[in-house]
């Protein structure tokens, strides 16, 4: 602000210096001028006359818009040049000084009425008004960022009534004086005319604007549409045949990017610059980086599809991928987070999960199936009766919590070793977020099995050791 003062106070001095010259100058001219006004009046009259008499009535009309339309400026300005010529130059100079006094207590009063304004603010009484900004129940902003963030605003704001009542007053001031008359209206050309060219430009776009409106309005409204419908598949109220409900939330993601491509597609005629150079530069190299920074991503994105498409797992489905036992928790169209028993979380790309084998758990324990099988091994030797094993071992899996009781458990005598037997118990269970708890009520259950029946569990292991001569 002082520096556009200064530059206020500056110019005074050298209008003064420059108006004695060009006053003389201004006094021998203003006979001409007058007289050059008269003639442009009479020569004015009879072009008009002449081409009214030659022309029809439509062109008529256009000729006085445009008459009108070239000559008010000049008018305007040679009243007002006449108007200020006939005042002296002190007296123009007192006009000039007051303005510029006028301005600076204008100026201090607003940057006053904002400052105590900031104080209120700042003070507690005035932060204790100030709530947190939410959105969603998100907190996005606490009470001192949204005070923050109104200084900044009120900042601007004072800046910006400063910098509008300078743009206004220096050309008007400069106007007052012959030698900086042109420098006036050269600022307020500066000024006036890319106001002008926005205003022009903004109404002759109105009609594309309203035409990239219409689109996206459309194109929300459908997404919102199919985002009801998959709601409905999703929570099982709409059927489609072979069409499942795990598929619902994936097919929407994939038409609605689909829908918003095409949108954009559409609509990108009637953006501003997009016929430019730069702006087709700009989007050439975008697509370009884009093309060759996410070939990872892309690949990841195709094999989510995939995958979503093979239905190999669901959300809460007990799997293995590679060697990690899990839950899964989470599954789009990137990556698959499982959560193993030990609440570890682990993340998989799905480019890695497309190439590896994956055992779902949960597929056993549907309603149509007869559970997961859960097994246990032991050796014994062969002193002791096979039927007496097989039966401890059934008794065993019986007893166990959350082991179905039909089907019944069985034995299957998976080897004959030099000195003992392998026996396999297999038992059938649906509870499969229980199968660690499982095993190890079947472990506790057939050591008190066998215990109770006085066999010992530990089987014969031999060595032959032979002595070297001497």
């Amino acid at each position: 602000m002082r520096f556009l003062l200064f530059v206020f106070l500056l110019s005074i001095p050298l209008t003064f210096s420059t108006a004695q010259e060009s006053e003389a100058a201004e006094s021998g001219t203003q006979i001409q001028t007058q007289t050059e006004e008269k003639e442009s009046k009479i020569d004015i009259s009879t072009s008009a006359s002449v081409t009214t008499t030659a022309n029809t009535e439509a062109s008529d009309k256009d000729i006085d818009v445009v008459a009108s339309a070239s000559w008010k400026p000049i008018r305007y300005e040679i009243i007002w040049s006449g108007a200020i010529g006939k005042l002296s130059f002190l007296y123009r100079l007192g006009i000039a000084f007051a303005i510029v006094i006028i301005l600076i207590l204008l100026i201090r009063l607003i940057w006053f009425l904002f400052k105590r304004l900031n104080n209120n603010l700042e003070n507690q009484t005035g932060a204790e008004k100030i709530k947190p900004l939410y959105v969603h129940k998100y907190k996005l902003l606490t009470s001192n960022q949204v005070l923050k963030v109104i200084e900044v605003f009120l900042r601007l704001v004072k800046y910006f009534i400063t910098a509008v009542i300078l743009i206004l007053s220096i050309p008007f001031v400069f106007s007052f004086f012959g030698a900086t008359r042109k420098f006036a209206s050269l600022l307020f050309g500066y000024i006036l005319n890319p106001i002008k060219d926005i205003a022009i430009g903004f109404v002759m776009y109105i009609p594309n604007l309203i035409k990239i409106i219409i689109f996206v309005l459309l194109t929300h409204y459908i997404i919102k549409a199919l985002k009801y419908f998959s709601n409905q598949i999703d929570k099982g109220k709409l059927k489609i045949p072979r069409f499942y409900p795990e598929w619902a939330s994936p097919t929407f993601r994939i038409l609605q990017v689909l829908l918003w491509a095409f949108t954009v597609a559409v609509i990108y005629p009637y953006l501003p610059g997009s016929d430019s150079k730069a702006f087709q530069g700009v989007s050439v190299f975008v697509g370009i980086i884009f093309s060759i920074g996410s070939s990872t991503a892309i690949g990841n994105l195709v094999a989510g599809l995939v995958i979503t498409y093979m239905r190999p797992f669901k959300i809460g489905d007990r799997v293995q991928i590679k060697d990690i036992i899990g839950f899964v928790v989470e599954k789009n169209l990137m990556v698959v987070r499982l959560k193993t028993h030990k609440n570890e979380y682990v993340t998989f790309p799905n480019l890695m999960i497309l190439g590896s084998n994956i055992i779902n758990y949960n597929t056993s324990s549907d309603e149509d199936e007869e559970g997961l099988i859960i097994f246990a091994e032991v050796t014994f030797g062969y002193s002791t009766p096979w039927q007496t094993i097989h039966d401890i071992l059934v008794n065993a899996a019986l007893a166990t919590e959350h082991v179905l009781k039909k089907p019944k458990p069985f034995v299957l005598q998976t080897k004959l070793d030099d000195f003992y037997a392998c026996y396999q118990i297999n038992c059938y269970t649906k509870n499969v977020a229980m199968v660690p708890r499982i095993y190890t009520m079947l472990y506790e259950n057939i050591q008190n099995g066998f215990r109770d029946s006085g066999l010992d569990m530990t089987s014969a292991h031999y060595r032959v050791i032979t002595k070297e001569k001497a």
